[in-house]
């Protein structure tokens, strides 16, 4: 506990005017540092010696989008059941035109989030930027510090818009080519935009528009028995 402690406070110190927050959970530390610090904060984790933090495991975007906020309506149940999904707040259930807004939220609405391994220390640590443009959402890339943030960027990029200054190849890498949008956005619809199927007389693949509808993937519980009935009909029942 005292090893643990002590290479927390070396981090601490290290990124002091760099640090906006730093806690402990379950064992694991995170650190919370200004976009503006990215790759600086990023060097001093890598090469301070009693930090030594070598390894990028994993870089992703985060989109905090109605974060906190809830559609499901659980706390009461009526004889023709219930239906969870009272407003349409989760993606599929919406179009562009009339997604939801960000709500009362007062922080950014992405996040970019590293995940390091110092080998030789044998510890992880989490690190989190907030990007505080969210028509624009833009950070420096990590490619010059650690190589495999390569694939990492261009994956956070294609999935949630986040833009990598420097990065050296930054085009999408997981979804189709002329793909319109990015998928894990929250106000990115279930259905997408166009769906895309071989036409024979075409002989060739064509995109068209979605031929589905949005649906909550919530089953409607019916509750009709006895237990919900009322007055005189359910202690007749009771009694049969």
């Amino acid at each position: 506990m005292s090893e643990s402690k002590n290479w927390v406070d070396i981090l601490q110190a290290e990124l002091a005017e760099h640090l906006q927050s730093l806690s402990l959970d379950l064992g694991e530390a995170t650190v919370e540092v200004p976009a503006a610090e990215w790759k600086a904060v990023a060097e001093r984790l890598r090469d301070h010696p009693e930090l030594g933090f070598d390894m990028l495991v994993d870089l992703c975007g985060v989109d905090y989008l109605g974060y906190g906020l809830t559609e499901w309506s659980t706390d009461a149940a009526s004889t023709q059941g219930f239906g969870r999904g009272v407003t349409a707040a989760t993606s599929g259930r919406f179009t562009f035109d009339d997604a939801p807004g960000e709500g009362n939220r007062e922080e950014p609405r992405f996040a970019v989030v590293l995940h390091l391994l110092s080998i030789a220390h044998n510890r992880r640590l989490r690190v989190r930027a907030w990007l505080p443009d969210d028509e624009f959402p833009e950070i420096e890339s990590l490619t010059e510090v650690w190589a495999s943030a390569n694939w990492f960027e261009r994956e956070a990029f294609d999935l949630f818009g986040i833009l990598f200054t420097g990065h050296p190849d930054l085009r999408r890498i997981l979804t189709d080519y002329g793909f319109v949008g990015h998928p894990f956005r929250k106000d990115f619809p279930l259905i997408g935009h166009v769906e895309m199927r071989y036409d024979p007389e075409q002989q060739r693949v064509i995109y068209q528009p979605v031929s589905i509808e949005p649906r909550v993937l919530v089953p409607k519980v019916i509750r009709d028995d006895h237990r919900y009935l009322e007055g005189e009909s359910a202690g007749e029942e009771n009694n049969a």
